[in-house]
């Protein structure tokens, strides 16, 4: 019997190292981030130099005192009087995650965000950008803004997403000792296929020619969910990736030790479509 192996590594060992985010994507992220960093400094004229000169502004939210949604226009005059009036408070948006999507002059950028007035948080959502890309480089020319009160990522929610970041990232650029230090010794791998269950240093000998190469494997996250415990001693999370694989999905259990979070679990998988697993366990069983 053939058995086809959907290993997540089996991938990875015969592909060149990959430019996770292109040229052009980090030139779209920086004017995003360009805006942010001039909000907090109250910088109106860095702020206004990343705008289209026609660029709108709106918010979609929920009316809580009606429970109806709503759409509110802003506008970006009214945004730079207001971010240049005096406020005693750092206006702090933070941001967890960018998604980029770029066709030609076009580009879209979706943040998840948490609204800081200094240390106090006010809301969070998500923001989706309109940029184009003009003689004088790309511009922002819509922002249409999500705000919420609940389920807003914090701090130890920040800490698990960069330390989930540096972990893909680790195996990207073949950093081992981050990879693996990430991990709990007695850490469970379970990659793809039925027969990868590994502990940590398992998966640390069978992966050892991966790591000797400029990239062991790449995957970019699409999107991300993570949970703490009321007791704030153990998280989890899901996650949606893409690979050299394709769609795939991933999930995970953190532990808080002496040294910060770590990962006790992780659970790699392939995705098929409903309508794909006839003709998949047919392929499987030949």
């Amino acid at each position: 019997m053939r058995f086809i192996v959907l290993s997540f590594f089996l991938f990875p060992f015969f592909i060149q190292a990959q430019n996770i985010v292109s040229n052009s994507e980090k030139e779209v992220i920086d004017v995003v981030k360009k805006m942010f960093d001039g909000m907090r400094q109250s910088d109106t004229i860095a702020v206004r130099a990343v705008f289209h000169k026609d660029a709108r502004m709106q918010t979609s939210f929920i009316d809580r005192k009606t429970n109806k949604p709503r759409l509110s226009e802003g506008s970006l005059d009214g945004f730079l009087k207001a971010l240049g009036a005096p406020h005693p408070e750092v206006w702090d948006e933070k941001i967890w995650s960018y998604e980029t999507r770029i066709d030609g002059n076009l580009a879209s950028v979706w943040t998840d965000f948490t609204f800081y007035l200094d240390d106090k948080m006010s809301h969070c959502g998500v923001n989706a950008f309109h940029l184009v890309n003009t003689s004088e480089g790309w511009k922002i020319t819509q922002i249409t803004d999500t705000r919420r009160w609940e389920n807003c990522i914090t701090t130890e929610e920040e800490n698990i997403e960069q330390l989930l970041a540096a972990w893909h990232n680790a195996a990207a650029v073949a950093d081992e000792n981050t990879f693996f230090g990430t991990m709990t010794k007695d850490a469970i791998y379970i990659g793809t296929d039925a027969s990868e269950r590994w502990l940590r240093d398992e998966l640390k000998a069978w992966s050892e020619k991966a790591f000797q190469k400029e990239s062991a494997w790449a995957f970019k996250t699409i999107e991300r969910q993570i949970h703490i415990s009321e007791k704030n001693n153990m998280g989890w999370w899901n996650e949606t990736l893409d690979t050299a694989m394709g769609l795939c999905r991933g999930s995970g259990v953190l532990e808080k030790t002496a040294q910060g979070w770590k990962i006790k679990q992780y659970h790699l998988s392939v995705t098929v479509p409903n309508d794909k697993l006839d003709a998949f366990k047919e392929l499987v069983e030949e």
